[in-house]
């Protein structure tokens, strides 16, 4: 039986990987000087370097360029050797490569000169929301070229969540970005009030779903089997997770607008379906962790098994805590308060930042064609730093995040006690903004 011989295409998945750690930098670091900017007034330079514009670009950077350019390379590389076959276009993967970094150049012009909707994760105005769209059917016609000429019949798991990825962003951010431009970077969206708010979240959360969640349980499925040298632990349960995480997440978006104008069945829809992503969630957790069984004396020594271990107990802490944040009594706590910053950062550093780390420190020699890494020693470095930081920074959070919520609803000294029990009793109910509004209404 004649094989033939196929040459991957790995220079595009160098490429990816270099800009996604070149931009990790440069997020990361905007991060620290928006931290500092909460601490120190005095760091805010209007207009174009206060903390309302570089927030945004610290989100964006951290999400899109260097998430984003990581889940490309984790995606070109592994679908070429799942599907047996060199990407469909060289020249519609090149393509895709410059395009995205000119977006992401474009977002890093445009949000601290103040161009924005305003947006949570969409901020960007819509000459560059039409280029998302072309540099993703870019990305969609490559993957699926391949897809059709493949020479693996079988679609292994990892697979099914790359398409999920590439078809739910697309819907996503069309919907989304619905708007009517009245000027070269000014537009307003085709929805209105709370319509509007119920779209945004719904794509809000769904990119964390399908651009931070899923695409990187595909890489998951992938790497963490081949760098234990061990077959995924349950390849049912990895379908099980498939079409349960993706069934779920869509409708999660309202737990976003507990507490707003949103009707509540809506948000106690959001709420439910929220608490229901706990199962597929801990099910891929737990499944990953446990094609790691029978290989942990590897991890003494080997710090990409440190890092992808890592990565998805992270994994398994945030989706824990994302649908308890749901909650409604929970909700009213902790909304607005430094315990949300906590839990999106577990997920975008532990989850997603540990799994980069861990498949970049996987592909390097093998991209590069070294025997092994320049330094195990500093990987072990950068893993222990990164593991202490992160649970530094989530404690912290956790502490002053619930110490703020739980400050908020604390009664008035002008108000007597009396009144402390049925200010406890309304603010469970009504969350922050209600409560002291309400308050404020009765003391005029």
């Amino acid at each position: 039986m004649n094989k033939t011989r196929v040459t991957y295409d790995d220079q595009i998945v160098r490429w990816f990987m270099t800009a996604s750690i070149g931009w990790g930098l440069v997020g990361m670091l905007v991060g620290v000087l928006v931290a500092l900017q909460l601490a120190f007034w005095q760091v805010n330079i209007p207009p174009f370097l206060n903390f309302g514009r570089l927030r945004p670009l610290h989100t964006n950077a951290v999400i899109f360029a260097f998430v984003g350019n990581m889940m490309f390379a984790g995606v070109y590389y592994s679908t070429q050797r799942l599907m047996k076959a060199r990407m469909g276009s060289d020249l519609l993967s090149k393509i895709h490569f410059w395009g995205w970094q000119l977006i992401i150049v474009a977002a890093a012009i445009t949000l601290p000169l103040g161009f924005t909707q305003g947006k949570e994760y969409a901020e960007l105005e819509w000459p560059i929301d039409l280029a998302i769209t072309l540099v993703w059917v870019v990305f969609a016609v490559n993957f699926f070229w391949t897809l059709a000429k493949r020479n693996e019949k079988h679609l292994y798991v990892a697979l099914w969540f790359y398409i999920a990825t590439i078809i739910t962003i697309a819907v996503l951010h069309i919907v989304n970005s619905l708007e009517l431009p009245v000027g070269p970077f000014k537009s307003y969206s085709i929805w209105g009030g709370v319509q509007d708010a119920l779209v945004q979240w719904w794509y809000g959360h769904n990119a964390v779903a399908f651009f931070l969640t899923t695409p990187m349980l595909g890489i998951m499925y992938y790497f963490v089997p081949k760098a234990a040298e061990r077959p995924v632990y349950s390849y049912r349960l990895s379908v099980i997770h498939f079409w349960s995480l993706v069934f779920l997440y869509i409708w999660a978006g309202p737990h976003h607008l507990l507490y707003t104008a949103l009707p509540d069945w809506a948000q106690t829809l959001g709420m439910i379906f929220s608490v229901m992503l706990w199962a597929p969630s801990w099910g891929g957790m737990i499944n990953g962790l446990l094609t790691l069984r029978g290989g942990w004396e590897k991890l003494r020594n080997d710090p990409v098994l440190k890092f992808f271990a890592a990565s998805v107990t992270f994994y398994g802490m945030s989706t824990f805590e994302g649908p308890l944040l749901s909650v409604k009594s929970v909700n009213g706590r902790a909304h607005y308060s430094g315990w949300i910053i906590g839990h999106v950062h577990s997920g975008a550093l532990g989850w997603n930042g540990f799994l980069a780390a861990g498949m970049f420190y996987w592909l390097a020699p093998r991209l590069w064609g070294t025997k092994k890494l320049h330094s195990v020693s500093a990987a072990n470095w950068h893993f222990y730093l990164g593991t202490f930081g992160i649970l530094l920074y989530m404690t912290s959070m956790w502490v002053g995040g619930i110490t703020q919520g739980l400050m908020w609803r604390a009664p008035s000294p002008t108000r007597g006690p009396s009144s402390t029990r049925a200010s406890s009793r309304r603010s469970w109910r009504f969350g922050p903004c209600t409560t002291r509004a309400s308050s404020a209404a009765r003391s005029t």
